[in-house]
């Protein structure tokens, strides 16, 4: 026997409805495919002479497997929330871990060793990261101490970004935005 329930949404209930459901289809999915690529390329008999099999960061008992790491850095969107803000500043942190080892430490390896080479301009993105985690005053400590006011809101956290953050060269609302407590 089957049944069929009906549940009735606000259209703002229903796009939700629909953005959670996409996006638990498409997690779904990529970890489908995933799992599939890890397993093809499985290498049989990985065990050394111990008997005990080598573990990679998948946990797979084996010494191949696939790894994804995307660090385009900010992407811009109508609407951003926590999630995207957090994904945003880890891709921020990676690439700045990467200019750090790949352009900056090298270079000065280069100049320390005498040896000559043309100079690599890179963003420095150092500021961004200040804005975000800088203690105290970046937006993530700020958010962390509006979360244990009693009775914080929304527009009590953007005074406080407005007030904290405006001096920030990367800290950008215009006029309506500071009225309407929006970013």
């Amino acid at each position: 026997a089957q049944t069929t329930v009906k549940k009735l949404f606000t259209i703002d209930q229903a796009v939700k409805a629909k953005e959670a459901l996409i996006k638990a289809v498409y997690g779904a999915a990529f970890d489908f495919v995933v799992k599939k690529i890890n397993n093809s390329i499985k290498e049989e008999g990985s065990e050394g002479s111990t008997g005990a099999s080598s573990r990679n960061l998948t946990g797979m008992s084996n010494n191949a497997y696939i790894g994804v790491l995307d660090i385009f850095g900010f992407e811009s969107f109508q609407i951003n929330n926590f999630e995207q803000l957090c994904i945003n500043y880890t891709n921020e942190a990676l690439q700045q871990q990467f200019n750090k080892y790949v352009f900056k430490l090298e270079q000065q390896e280069y100049e320390k060793e005498g040896i000559l080479w043309k100079y690599i301009s890179f963003p420095d993105n150092q500021d961004v990261l200040d804005l975000i985690d800088a203690k105290h005053i970046g937006l993530l400590a700020i958010l962390d101490e509006q979360c244990m006011v009693a009775q914080g809101r929304e527009g009590q956290l953007a005074g406080t970004f407005y007030n904290k953050c405006s001096k920030h060269v990367r800290f950008v609302a215009s006029s309506t935005q500071r009225v309407n407590h929006k970013f």
